[in-house]
């Protein structure tokens, strides 16, 4: 019961706060009270706590909260279910995913050969992709992994970063770098780098290649030409799986060129071991004030007039 409620009874107070039936909580009995369908939905929020914590894996205020969010969502799925899926433990610490779209990502990496990951900041995209690429490698179904995205400035000109073309390319992709930390041995990261088994590379750098037995992830994709997402998805070689992750909302390229992010979603529609996977701000696990900042510019975005990747302008109205 101390497991369910929480240190100093954490969790009972989020409960209390988010279930409309009212808990009372006596020795190891919880009371619900309320009309039915309130006290119907209040045990399965419980229930799926429980079923948790009998996996051997803790609680915590987010997960509580995102119990009830999915639970609230009536998904087939069982928010026990995606909350204890593991992808790839390191160092005590274990990678899962947190939303039922995270899930739908992750299964669909697992079942497709190029997958798509089109969502705002913070909803995993490029953090999961990684993970499932270590976890190929570990299991040996990769000989390597390979991490590449475009370097395109966003307000800043690469001419004016100090130091050598290398020097100049590190800072984006100093992002990648950091989520392989999490998940590698900080003392195997300089060796996996020398010996080639994971390379870290901006995206010029794959033209003329053909990529076999690798785990490729292009990351900030948005930011590719047609020109350039066609060059990258034609790398693809025998025993291999791509990852494309990126944000269509945040658009970096010069002169309203138009993005192969969004293009390549009409051209590969029905394409065959080709998905894409779409997340929202509801899949932000970031701090949760991140959610609400997505949420907020969509809202903002929705109405007001923009100009189109082409320069034509167009007026937006709530309705």
């Amino acid at each position: 019961m101390v497991n369910v409620l929480g240190p100093r009874d954490e969790f009972l107070r989020i409960l209390e706060r988010e279930l409309e039936a009212d808990l009372h909580v006596r020795g190891n009995e919880v009371t619900l009270r309320g009309t039915p369908d309130q006290v119907v939905f209040a045990q399965e929020v419980l229930t799926e706590l429980i079923t948790i914590l009998r996996t051997g894996q803790g609680l915590t205020a987010e997960t509580v909260e995102r119990v009830v969010t999915m639970s609230e969502a009536q998904e087939q799925v069982a928010p026990a279910e995606v909350l204890t899926q593991n992808i790839l433990s390191n160092r005590g610490k274990t990678i899962r995913p947190k939303t039922l779209n995270q899930k739908r990502y992750v299964d669909a990496i697992d079942q497709h050969t190029v997958v798509f990951g089109i969502g705002p900041a913070g909803t995993g995209k490029t953090y999961l992709a990684m993970a499932k690429a270590v976890q190929a490698l570990q299991a040996k179904q990769v000989n390597r992994i390979i991490l590449t995205r475009p370097a395109i400035e966003a307000g800043e000109k690469l001419g004016f970063l100090p130091g050598t073309l290398n020097d100049k390319i590190d800072p984006y992709l100093r992002p990648l770098y950091d989520a392989l930390h999490d998940m590698v041995d900080p003392e195997s990261v300089p060796k996996l780098l020398t010996a080639g088994t994971i390379e870290v590379a901006p995206l010029a750098y794959m033209r003329g290649r053909s990529l076999n037995d690798a785990f490729i992830i292009l990351d900030e994709a948005q930011n590719t030409s047609m020109e350039q997402m066609k060059m990258f998805l034609t790398r693809l070689g025998f025993g291999s799986k791509m990852v494309v992750t990126g944000d269509v909302t945040q658009v970096d390229l010069p002169g309203g060129q138009l993005s192969g992010l969004r293009a390549v979603q009409h051209i590969l529609d029905g394409v065959a071991d080709i998905t894409f996977c779409q997340l929202t701000n509801h899949d932000v696990v970031r701090h949760k004030l991140v959610g609400r900042i997505v949420a907020a510019y969509d809202r903002y975005e929705t109405a007001q007039p923009h100009e189109d990747e082409r320069g034509q302008r167009h007026d937006r109205f709530r309705r």
